[in-house]
């Protein structure tokens, strides 16, 4: 009499250990992927908000002396906010993307923890099973000495 039981590793834990977590840089692929790139991380800086800043700043003096509102609102709306906002939004997406990628190195780690106490509890459990297979041979070989009986509580 034995106690059988094999374990059977998920493929995935398998597939998880070769490859390390996604990361926004890996995202971009061929020539028009890296240019995009190179273009948001350079309009993708408060520098670049503020030279917008400036370069939209030099087209107010002319909105303001024409003493249309409509001239003033299309300004503000048209090219301070679009020129200025762009870089800051990028600015913005950019922090988050670090964030979130090191939300996922964490999570891979935490992972990696996970996979790794499982597989010691694996080993204990086997190591359970080797002791208890030892008892239950020692059994059958008293039960056989004993003629067959087994001790009984009276």
């Amino acid at each position: 009499m034995t106690v059988i039981f094999e374990h059977k590793p998920h493929p995935q834990i398998a597939e998880h250990r070769k490859a390390r977590p996604p990361k926004s840089a890996d995202e971009h692929v061929g020539l028009n992927g890296r240019v995009a790139v190179i273009v948001t991380a350079v309009v993708g800086t408060m520098w670049c908000a503020y030279a917008f800043a400036i370069l939209a700043l030099v087209a107010l003096p002319s909105a303001i002396k024409s003493g249309d509102p409509l001239q003033l609102v299309q300004w503000i709306s048209q090219t301070f906010l679009q020129l200025v906002l762009l870089s800051v939004i990028i600015v913005g997406q950019n922090i988050a993307s670090r964030s979130s990628d090191k939300r996922a190195e964490m999570t891979y780690k935490d992972a990696e923890a996970t996979f790794h106490e499982a597989e010691q509890i694996q080993a204990h459990l086997q190591a359970q099973d080797d002791a208890l297979n030892i008892l239950l041979d020692k059994l059958v070989k008293l039960e056989a000495a004993g003629g067959g009986q087994t001790a009984s509580t009276t």
